[in-house]
């Protein structure tokens, strides 16, 4: 049995935290390249430059790629033969994303009480995913998730007759209900399967996959190039001007699901498609 002690996943998520506002991953800013190359819209491709242009003095500035720097969410895959002493689990999380986003100058975007709206002041608490998997590490994945393009996220129970082309037409009706209010070129997370909480969930983990890294069910992969093709179509393109690169990703994950139903979810992430992964 190895001990973590909290102190370490303190530090760590802290860290995630900065890294994740501040750079996005190269994969997404070579997507901006590429997007860039290929758009037919003027307005566009002078949008994906400005973009790229934003990485670029982020990164060297050390400063949050965005001003909304989203509500903390953290994936954390606990080994089985982990031990964590030292304190709570996951008041350490919370504790990291505090030190995080206070020692990142980092907005704090987190009201306690949905109703009341009083904010906390520190950015928590964060939105916690914790899955047990085998060996002796902790593997945190943290995704700042900002509010314009979280907000148009959704879901919805279809018939299962409706099948992938019923799948298909609800997701681009998404994408074009959320315009350029979602802050394009998005990466799109598609969750198919599971039950009410199931599907947004695993809609959310698909935005966290490496931009080309395809399903590994071929249909599901082939539903992936088709979903981006028609997403493309519509033409909202960069933050509504007009274009052909509305999304630069679309990532399906799928879950086993109940006879009677074919849940979809679509979860919306802006162009700012911040996350960063450590494992300690």
């Amino acid at each position: 049995m190895r001990e973590i002690h909290v102190d370490e996943i303190i530090n760590t998520v802290a860290k995630l935290c900065i890294d994740a506002c501040h750079e996005l991953p190269r994969t997404v800013v070579k997507a901006f390249h590429d997007a860039a190359e290929k758009e037919t819209s003027p307005f566009g491709k002078s949008v994906l430059f400005k973009l790229i242009e934003n990485d670029k003095i982020a990164r060297e500035n050390n400063v949050s790629y965005c001003h909304d720097t989203g509500l903390t969410i953290v994936y954390v895959d606990v080994g089985q033969d982990v031990h964590i002493v030292g304190g709570d689990f996951q008041d350490a999380i919370n504790a990291g994303v505090r030190k995080g986003y206070a020692d990142g100058f980092m907005r704090k975007s987190v009201v306690g009480d949905p109703l009341k709206r009083v904010n906390t002041n520190d950015n928590t608490p964060a939105v916690i995913h914790t899955e047990i998997v085998p060996g002796s590490t902790i593997k945190f994945t943290v995704l700042p998730k900002g509010g314009g393009s979280e907000n148009w996220s959704t879901m919805k129970f279809l018939l299962p007759g409706e099948g992938a082309e019923g799948v298909k037409k609800f997701v681009v009706a998404a994408i074009e209900a959320a315009g350029g209010s979602a802050c394009p070129p998005l990466t799109v997370g598609v969750g198919i399967g599971g039950s009410f909480d199931k599907v947004s969930d695993i809609a959310k983990k698909a935005i966290t996959r490496e931009i080309g890294d395809y399903h590994p069910e071929p249909h599901i992969a082939q539903l992936e190039k088709e979903l981006l093709e028609e997403i493309n179509k519509t033409g909202i393109g960069p933050q509504g001007y007009g274009g052909n690169s509305t999304a630069i990703w679309v990532a399906v994950e799928t879950f086993a699901c109940h006879i009677t139903a074919l849940p979809v979810a679509v979860n919306i992430q802006c162009h700012a498609a911040r996350r960063q992964t450590a494992e300690i």
